[in-house]
């Protein structure tokens, strides 16, 4: 799916978050990366194969 140069990161990449973004629906709460994953904005995520992410934004946020 990944038209850009250089690829962005596999959806089995450690860095995956990292690819871009071709549909944003910030309305709904999520976004679809390039290589496939679903990403919220509570930054969990689904890949591909349909395993799930839990969300691991970092505790300074969560508290503040």
């Amino acid at each position: 799916m990944c038209q850009h140069t250089p690829r962005c990161p596999s959806a089995d990449s450690p860095d995956r978050e990292a690819a871009h973004v071709v549909a944003a629906h910030p309305e709904q709460g999520w976004s679809l990366l390039c290589n496939t994953v679903l990403l919220f904005e509570d930054t969990g995520e689904l890949l591909p194969d349909g395993q799930i992410v839990a969300p691991h934004r970092p505790l300074a946020a969560a508290t503040a």
